[in-house]
């Protein structure tokens, strides 16, 4: 230690002399010096270290590189996607989402299971995707940590408190083009529960992908409030159509199973009967197997598609339906596909793959009358 002690001293008296105007065969002194004093000093233990420095240099502050880790791990913590590996519990609870992350899923968690987001199953459901699933929760943590809003509210604090299942209600929204027309996407769930993972967020998201801005309807249980969540969602729209950005002319309705009744409901006796307010009605209703039979003679241009094995809603009954509307000059569409089952959702790597984009083009022939 006193051997180091007596180089440091030599070392800082030669810098002083070279910032004084040192000869050049002192200049060569003091570099051999430098080199030996490198070699004895790495040679110490790491409690023998001595700093040396100029005496007009303030010493470093705390080292970046020992920061760094904390900082690292902070971003990479952040930017980790969601995989199907990921436990469902750490995505409802991310805090991305706040106290919504819990309407991810249904609120009964008796009609769902799965510990993964690659796992996950829903009742009455087929043909779930994992990829899908993935897709969305990704997509929802990055716009909500990019800080837009993504989820809204339908019912103050004060109607929350009066009716509790009205805080498990709200609108996620996919955003599309400033100033697109807007879609609702209805998830099924037999008016028991809100499949919104499977059979209304993707939905929601590749219609924003089109340049729609779409919104996924989390509602209440049973038909009733299911449409009057539906109609309020309508009108809450129209209200802050402004400030969402959205374009209210000849919006669309869509849904599946239980979620095609509503937006067929809703499309045909209108947001006021629900008491959502007297708004324009919807320009057209997408719906995806249900086997919903009634219909008006105003009611809205509509295309429906089924599977054919489909063994809660006959798809023959579906046809029938439509076939109906035809002939009373309703505009429709119908598909059925063969050998699918119940709540095929986007239909991804089976025969349905694809329907979207016809009932998108359906709808946007709407958008020309």
């Amino acid at each position: 230690m006193r051997a180091t002690e007596d180089i440091r001293v030599r070392l800082t008296e030669r810098l002083r002399l070279l910032r004084t105007g040192a000869t050049a065969p002192l200049l060569g002194m003091a570099l051999a010096t430098v080199s030996l004093a490198s070699l004895l000093l790495a040679a110490c233990t790491e409690s023998a270290v001595v700093a040396v420095q100029p005496d007009d240099v303030e010493p470093p502050s705390t080292p970046a590189i020992e920061q760094a880790p904390e900082a690292d791990d902070a971003q990479q913590e952040q930017a980790m996607e969601f995989t199907q590996d990921s436990a469902v519990s750490d995505v409802v609870s991310d805090p991305a989402f706040g106290d919504w992350g819990r309407l991810l899923l249904p609120a009964d968690d008796g009609y769902w299971s799965g510990d993964t987001l690659g796992n996950l199953g829903f009742t009455w459901y087929s043909c779930v995707s994992p990829d899908s699933t993935v897709e969305v929760a990704n997509y929802l943590r990055g716009r909500a940590q990019a800080g837009e809003q993504v989820f809204f509210d339908l019912y103050t604090e004060e109607e929350k408190a009066a009716d509790p299942a009205k805080a498990d209600t709200g609108l996620v929204f996919f955003r599309g083009e400033p100033g697109g027309r807007f879609a609702v996407c209805n998830a099924g769930g037999g008016f028991s529960y809100v499949a919104a993972m499977h059979d209304g967020f993707p939905h929601a998201l590749e219609l924003s992908k089109r340049g729609y801005n779409a919104f996924a309807l989390v509602y209440r249980p049973g038909a009733q409030t299911a449409c009057e969540d539906l109609a309020r969602a309508v009108a809450f729209v129209f209200e802050h159509a402004d400030d969402l950005g959205v374009d209210t002319s000849c919006y669309s309705l869509w849904g599946g199973s239980a979620g095609a009744r509503m937006a067929a409901w809703v499309g045909s006796y209108g947001t006021a009967a629900f008491g959502g307010g007297d708004l324009p009605q919807a320009g057209c209703v997408v719906m995806q197997y249900t086997g919903l039979s009634e219909y008006r003679p105003t009611d809205p241009p509509t295309y429906a598609c089924v599977g054919t094995s489909d063994g809660i809603a006959s798809w023959q009954g579906m046809e029938r339906r439509l076939d109906a509307m035809a002939a009373v000059g309703i505009p429709t569409e119908f598909h059925a596909y063969e050998g699918l089952g119940h709540g095929f959702g986007l239909g991804r790597g089976t025969v349905a793959e694809g329907w979207l984009d016809d009932a998108v083009a359906f709808w946007e022939r709407q958008m020309e009358e």
